[in-house]
């Protein structure tokens, strides 16, 4: 009980701090003991990280855009997903294909809503979310199974999860998350791999 406190007092006193800047919230920078774990390469890594920070860039560039949009970048094996909200179609639409255009960007995932941008406490409750969600996946129980191989993006209690994965560890994993309070939907992202 105490280690949920302490998660849910980091959580908020850590999220205002990303907010002026939404697209700072990046997801797919694997670290730790994660890295051992990934099915790719670490120049695959490297280059999700560098196509995260260029779209992070070009959403800062393009004041038309980020002046009435909260996007944030996950990019995982060169598959970038988009989620958040923007004022208009358009403007998703025109991210969404800036962001195609980065090298190593294999293709593009836009789940932007059209939607007045969250509240705090949206976000706030998304990243609790997203911390259950993980947490959740570590008691899948299916041989062979690493939870830190799927990457886990929350947006309006929508859980994305992406990662290299074969079709069990999918099917274990989206019955998992399934399984957590507060999930609305689970939409996967996943690329599928040969089983071992």
């Amino acid at each position: 009980m105490n280690r949920l406190f302490f998660l849910v007092l980091a959580l908020s006193c850590t999220t205002p701090l990303l907010t002026g800047c939404p697209a700072a919230i990046v997801g797919g920078a694997a670290t730790g003991a994660s890295v051992a774990h990934d099915r790719r390469s670490s120049g695959v890594i490297l280059d999700d990280q560098t196509i995260e920070l260029k779209a992070m860039q070009l959403f800062t560039d393009h004041s038309e855009i980020s002046q009435h949009s909260d996007i944030s970048i996950t990019s995982y094996n060169g598959v970038v997903l988009l989620t958040g909200e923007a004022q208009t179609a358009e403007m998703s639409r025109r991210f969404a294909q800036l962001v195609s255009r980065i090298e190593a960007v294999r293709r593009v995932v836009n789940e932007v809503e059209i939607a007045p941008v969250a509240s705090l406490s949206q976000r706030t409750e998304d990243t609790y979310l997203t911390a259950k969600v993980k947490a959740n996946l570590f008691q899948v129980d299916l041989p062979g199974f690493d939870a830190t191989r799927i990457k886990v993006v929350t947006s309006n209690e929508v859980v994305y999860l992406l990662g290299l994965v074969t079709q069990a560890e999918a099917e274990a994993a989206v019955a998992r998350v399934r399984t957590t309070g507060g999930v609305k939907k689970v939409v996967r992202v996943f690329e599928y791999v040969a089983a071992p």
